[in-house]
């Protein structure tokens, strides 16, 4: 099994998919508009042509994405790798081996389907944030390699009995998801009422260096750039991080991410936060750059939420939050 690729899949925005993918034992893209691709020839160039013909008014980068996901799920991705799925609806990590050929159903919510045998369900929570992260990928569709064998691991692994009954431990898992929704929201308005502009860029700066680099606000004519952040006192030592601060309300659009990314040197990464989120062609853009990171209101929340024990007082007089203890899910 070790020899197998490791593939991540997502079932939609908004999990549109996941009852099809667990309950019928496939997984599957969805573009109904695109039609039964088995008839297409087997290479990149080929895939292009008919998305680019589909959306003849979308990006080149974007229908590269889109074809280039196509044609590793229906060639690349072979009977007996392994399919790692995160439900957005149960909240677990769903790990298979896929066991069929591409075939077309028009008639599916995600028309193009293999099948595919499920193997394990974990809890998010026996990952680690790296493993979480990779897997929580913009693309639909994607190759599993940083983090592979830590997946094959909890693969391999026994599951151990829970002690709590099943309904018991649903109820416990709900009331944990509705704490976590409910101290992420409680942030996000603690943010947007009191940092607003530069002041977000200054919490910005020191939520970075209690992650261990060294930020700065950058001069007010430097466009597109708010923050620079580096490893080492001088800023020598790569990597240099480029970052932009967002407090605006609503979804952020391409024109000022590509700014950023234009002011992003070789070797040099490019960090753009805001309190909202982005919208799809956005996500689109940042898989396509290696050294693009987007970080949203809830991720940022996330991230408060891991250093709060970090932050200056007058940070946490504005976030105030306490330690509360939740049922265990596991001894």
């Amino acid at each position: 099994m070790a020899e197998k690729t490791f593939w991540g899949i997502h079932s939609g925005r908004m999990g549109e998919a996941d009852s099809l993918f667990l309950t019928e034992s496939v997984v599957g893209l969805g573009d109904l508009k695109l039609g039964d691709l088995s008839k297409i020839k087997s290479d990149r160039e080929s895939f292009k042509k008919i998305f680019t013909d589909v959306y003849p008014t979308s990006k080149p980068g974007a229908i590269l994405i889109w074809a280039g996901q196509m044609f590793r799920f229906m060639y690349e991705m072979k009977m007996g790798d392994i399919i790692i799925y995160p439900s957005k609806i149960d909240k677990e990590i769903h790990i298979g081996r896929v066991t069929g050929d591409y075939h077309f159903y028009p008639s599916k919510v995600f028309p193009h389907l293999r099948s595919v045998e499920w193997l394990k369900s974990i809890r998010r929570t026996s990952f680690s944030q790296g493993a979480l992260w990779e897997i929580g990928s913009a693309q639909s569709f994607f190759q599993v390699k940083n983090y592979a064998e830590e997946f094959l691991t909890a693969l391999k692994e026994k599951t151990e009995p829970e002690e709590a009954a099943p309904e018991e431990t649903e109820e416990i898992a709900t009331i944990m998801e509705d704490v976590e929704t409910q101290t992420q929201d409680f942030i996000l308005k603690q943010l947007n009422s009191n940092y607003k502009g530069e002041a977000l860029e200054v919490f910005i700066v020191h939520l970075l260096e209690k992650m261990g680099y060294h930020a700065r606000q950058t001069n007010k004519n430097t466009p597109s750039v708010d923050i620079i952040a580096h490893k080492d006192v001088f800023g020598f030592e790569a990597p240099l991080i480029k970052c932009q601060v967002k407090s605006e309300e609503g979804a952020i659009k391409l024109e000022p991410v590509e700014k950023l990314y234009s002011r992003v040197n070789q070797g040099e990464y490019g960090l753009f936060i805001t309190l909202s989120d982005y919208g799809d062609k956005v996500r689109d853009f940042e898989a396509a750059k290696h050294n693009l990171r987007l970080i949203d209101g809830y991720e940022l929340a996330d991230i408060i939420l891991e250093y709060y024990d970090e932050l200056d007082t007058k940070y946490k007089n504005v976030i105030p939050l306490k330690k509360v203890f939740l049922p265990s899910l596991s001894k």
